[in-house]
C-alpha cells in the first residue's frame, strides 16, 4: 500500500502580507492569494487526487475549493487542520507582542513547544489534534492520491512527524503561502518526504 499526501499551505492574506498572526481568526485570501490558489490548481489537475480535505477557515477552504474544482469533487472541512490557536497575539507581529507583553513571550520562548500561547495553545498540542488525523486519512486512501490544505503550523507539524522529528524541528522548515509539499506513506517503509516549500507553479506572478 502507497498512498501520496500533497500538502498545501493556504494562498497569501493580508495579514501574511504584515506578517500578523491569524491563528483562527477567519482572515480571508488576498487577491494575490487567490491568484496562488489558481495556480495551485494548474499545479495539481494531472494529479488525480481523491479527496481535498481542508482547514474550515476561509483562507484554507477558499484554497482548496480551486484545486477540488480542477478534479470535480468536493471539499471535506476538518476543524483539526485549522491553524495553531495564537489566543490573545491574535492580530499581533511578534515584535508588537515583545513590546506589548514581554513576560508572555519570554516565557512562551522558554519552551515553545509544550509552552501554549495565552489563551491559545501549544505546538505540542497542535500535533496531537493534526497528525493522528491525517493519518486516519491515509489509512482511508490506500493505494491513492489526496490533498490536504492547511495552514503553516499543522503542514510542518506533518512534515516534522514524516521526518521522524519533533516540533522544534519546525524552525527549519521554511514554508511560503502556496507553497506544496509532498509526502509518500508505505506499509513496508517509514514515510518518505517527496519535496518541500516548491512554488514553482507562481514563477509567473508578480
Amino acid at each position: 500500500m502507497t498512498t501520496r499526501v500533497f500538502l498545501v499551505r493556504h494562498g497569501e492574506t493580508e495579514w501574511n502580507a504584515t506578517r500578523r498572526y491569524q491563528g483562527h481568526h477567519d482572515v480571508p485570501l488576498s487577491p494575490a492569494g487567490v491568484r496562488q490558489a489558481e495556480m495551485l490548481a494548474l499545479r495539481l489537475a494531472g494529479e488525480g487526487l481523491v479527496a481535498v480535505y481542508s482547514s474550515d477557515l476561509s483562507r484554507a477552504l477558499e484554497t482548496a475549493r480551486a484545486i477540488a474544482r480542477s478534479h470535480g469533487i468536493r471539499v471535506v472541512q476538518l476543524k483539526e487542520l485549522r491553524e495553531i490557536d495564537v489566543g490573545e497575539w491574535e492580530g499581533m507581529s511578534f515584535d508588537e507582542v515583545r513590546r506589548a507583553r514581554p513576560a508572555d513571550a519570554a516565557m512562551w520562548l522558554e519552551d515553545t513547544v509544550n509552552n501554549p500561547i495565552p489563551g491559545g495553545e501549544s505546538y505540542a498540542r497542535l500535533r496531537d489534534r493534526v497528525v493522528p488525523r491525517v493519518m486516519g486519512l491515509v489509512r482511508d486512501h490506500p493505494d491513492a492520491s489526496f490533498c490536504v490544505v492547511s495552514h503553516a503550523g499543522p503542514v510542518k507539524m506533518i512534515l516534522c512527524d514524516a521526518l521522524g522529528t519533533g516540533p522544534e524541528f519546525r524552525h527549519r522548515i521554511d514554508l511560503m503561502n502556496a507553497a506544496l509539499s509532498a509526502i509518500e506513506y508505505s506499509s513496508e517503509r517509514p514515510p518518505r518526504v517527496l519535496f518541500m516549500n516548491d512554488t514553482c507553479h507562481l514563477r509567473h506572478l508578480t
